[in-house]
């Protein structure tokens, strides 16, 4: 008997939370408190958004781009965006306007949504955005009066005003793109990866998974990664499948209101980086009384390794599931998850082993292949003991970047992901280091190579090195070793000057140290594991930590 061929597209599935838990809440924290709406309304805002960009003359794969915090009208975005066929680009608010006004030149977006807070980042832009035609301001209370001097801007609200609440979301080819997303932080220019709706559908099946993160109907869900990191890693796409109640902290992100929000809205399931969890575990333990975090369940971790410490304290102290993934934009982002038990056979281990479990990057998720291979690509053994480069593929891993060919990152349909592991007999993956030269900063990439050759453009340079420092609430922070030319002047702030009209001010090295000579490898490249080595066994701190020291 043969089936139904029906097309995966995500508007078969992004109506069905609306449909059965039309009362559902979603909370978007504002300035005072909350402001609350349900899935009926929500799902009726994201049709007549859909409308509004319709008329506007959004058609079938024009690029829709975002800059917004987590929020109720950012949901809305996603959710008609992909429903009328067009592509949702969700723009990183924390980069710098150079890299900015690439990607949007890059991905010829036509209409950026943006929320009234962050229209100062968007207006150093002006004049440099060619392809877009109009700015949709979403305002959030206290930011209504809002202005400005880019293209045909309109209010949110008055855009979507007076529009049907049904769109006919149109059949189209189930491997269409969906979504844009430009990983941050890699040497040269940011690089686009471009999601499907065959990709997205599949992935947020096995999000849902019981042995994944396990995200139910039942749930309610505070979606802290930010929609701008790998599509919030997925999530919004699986809570508007599921209809669970939603929490969204908007720009709010210090610790103390992200837990009264998970404590007044019953929070039971929350995503992101490790940062935020030391952040909250710090916030608790200076006042454990004040905090009933009794609804919640299960965190998820993502972006950096959280330390084996972290994981024990949140199961240790609030009885709290820590499941640590792995992945990255180029994979949608899941490819393994860790959590405390995965197999059967687990149930009989200690709670120690069960952590040890725990501390790896994870388990395989059904449908993707990940192997660890030697520099000529032959697999090798999953032992726990061989090192090797790893590389993945699957369904919702990406093939090429968008439109900008880098052969060197792909290989025979396999992604090569820059990172360094092995897989031990029980088939966890085990993160041993990255072969990349990259600075992971509060689940944020910064290029050391990028850092490297802005500085030696400055005058009275000879040579730069940056490396990662460990820095415990960011998980690393850049430093900068600075040889000197002959009879230079150059000084510490003259560098950082310069590297600021490029870089992000939180992209900036935080020390930099004039030595005599870099220490190179055989083959005349900047050995970084002996600069990190020779920090190390000087006991170098960066300048904040010296500072807290003494």
């Amino acid at each position: 008997m043969a089936m139904q061929h029906t097309p995966l597209l995500m508007s078969k599935i992004l109506d069905r939370g609306a449909i059965v838990a039309p009362d559902e809440e979603i909370v978007t924290a504002t300035e005072d408190g909350v402001r609350r709406q349900t899935y009926k309304e929500t799902r009726d805002r994201a049709h007549q958004l859909a409308h509004a960009l319709a008329d506007a003359g959004i058609g079938i794969g024009d690029r829709v781009a975002t800059f917004m915090w987590n929020g109720s009208r950012h949901l809305e975005a996603y959710h008609a965006v992909a429903g009328m066929g067009a592509v949702l680009h969700t723009l990183n608010i924390r980069l710098s306007d150079h890299d900015l006004e690439y990607i949007i030149e890059h991905a010829q977006d036509r209409i950026i949504i943006v929320d009234a807070d962050v229209l100062p980042l968007l207006e150093k832009l002006k004049g440099r955005m060619p392809s877009v035609e109009r700015i949709v301001v979403a305002a959030e209370a206290g930011f209504e009066n809002w202005q400005t001097e880019l293209p045909n801007p309109v209010d949110y609200e008055a855009f979507i005003a007076g529009k049907p609440t049904e769109y006919a979301w149109p059949e189209i080819d189930e491997n269409s793109p969906l979504g844009l997303c430009y990983t941050s932080g890699t040497t040269g220019n940011p690089k686009g990866v471009e999601y499907e709706h065959r990709s997205q559908y599949l992935h947020t099946m096995t999000q849902c998974m019981t042995d994944s993160m396990n995200l139910s109907a039942t749930d309610c869900l505070l979606g802290i990664v930010p929609m701008f990191h790998a599509m919030g890693w997925g999530l919004p796409w699986s809570a508007l499948m599921l209809g669970c109640k939603q929490v969204m902290p908007h720009r709010f992100m210090d610790p103390a209101r992200l837990i009264q929000l998970m404590v007044d809205e019953s929070v039971s399931v929350s995503a992101g980086v490790p940062t935020i969890w030391q952040g909250l575990k710090a916030l608790f333990e200076a006042d454990p009384g004040k905090y009933d975090l009794s609804s919640l369940s299960r965190v998820t971790c993502g972006g950096s390794a959280p330390p084996s410490s972290l994981i024990r304290w949140y199961w240790d102290r609030l009885g709290v599931e820590m499941i640590q993934g792995w992945g990255m934009t180029e994979t949608s982002p899941l490819v393994t998850l860790s959590r405390r038990v995965m197999k059967r056979s687990q149930l009989e281990l200690s709670e120690d082993e069960q952590f040890a479990n725990v501390a790896k990057a994870g388990q395989i998720m059904p449908g993707v292949e990940v192997e660890i291979v030697d520099e000529a690509f032959n697999p090798l053994p999953h032992d726990g003991e061989a090192v090797g480069e790893i590389i993945v593929r699957g369904p919702w891993i990406c093939s090429e970047y968008y439109n900008n060919p880098q052969p060197e990152k792909f290989h025979d349909g396999w992604l090569v992901t820059g990172d360094v592991g092995k897989i031990d007999p029980e088939q966890y993956l085990i993160i041993s280091d990255r072969s990349k030269d990259l600075v992971k900063s509060g689940g944020e990439w910064i290029s050391s190579v990028d850092l490297e050759n802005t500085i030696v453009a400055v005058d009275g340079v000879a040579q730069a090195c940056v490396v990662a420092q460990p820095h415990p609430k960011w998980d690393e922070r850049p430093v900068a070793l600075v040889v000197k030319s002959e009879g230079s002047s150059v000084t510490k702030e003259s560098i950082l000057e310069h590297v600021a009209e490029t870089f992000a001010k939180w992209q900036l090295p935080d020390d930099i140290l004039f030595v005599d000579s870099i220490p190179l490898t055989s083959t005349g490249k900047m050995d970084k594991k002996v600069v990190r080595a020779d920090l190390e066994s000087q006991g170098y701190q960066l300048p904040d930590l010296r500072d807290k020291a003494s």
